[in-house]
């Protein structure tokens, strides 16, 4: 399995949420589980279906959060400062001559809303050991574009 990059923050989140799954969560399915099958017929039992899809999902994600925690790679600080690794943060100019600041992280970890892209995406890819300065071709989905990295840190 390839290693996943992951921020300490980012290990930590999937941890606690397995330590959730684990615990709380698995509890919480078995319980719904138990009163589902006390309510009668189980073959007309919608709760009881539900709870039996539920449970599976959960199962499902304590595996893929264990295989992600397991092929984990922290990102430590930056090996160069002077060039965009995993785990920095960058500052872009846009073609419109906006500026944008994103953080490349694993896949994993990736929440663009929150500014997080994965080193993965065609941005992240086209990013990495570019240095400020630099003006970067895009080849993405939605067509091709220019970014400039104005400062990594």
């Amino acid at each position: 399995m390839p290693a996943t990059y992951l921020t300490q923050e980012g290990f930590r989140k999937l941890q606690e949420e397995l330590d959730y799954l684990r615990g709380a969560k698995r509890n919480e399915v078995a319980n719904r589980l138990h009163e589902a099958m006390e309510g009668g017929e189980l073959i007309e039992n919608a709760e009881y279906e539900a709870a039996k899809n539920e449970q599976a999902f959960v199962e499902g994600r304590i595996q893929e959060v264990e295989m992600l925690l397991a092929a984990a790679r922290i990102i430590d600080t930056p090996n160069d400062p002077t060039s965009v690794q995993v785990g920095d943060t960058v500052t872009l100019e846009e073609e419109d001559g906006s500026q944008a600041e994103y953080t490349i992280v694993g896949a994993a970890e990736a929440n663009p809303r929150e500014g997080k892209i994965s080193n993965e995406s065609p941005l992240g890819k086209a990013l990495l050991n570019r240095k400020p300065g630099d003006v970067v071709s895009v080849e993405a989905p939605g067509g091709a574009f220019k970014v400039k990295v104005l400062k990594t840190t």
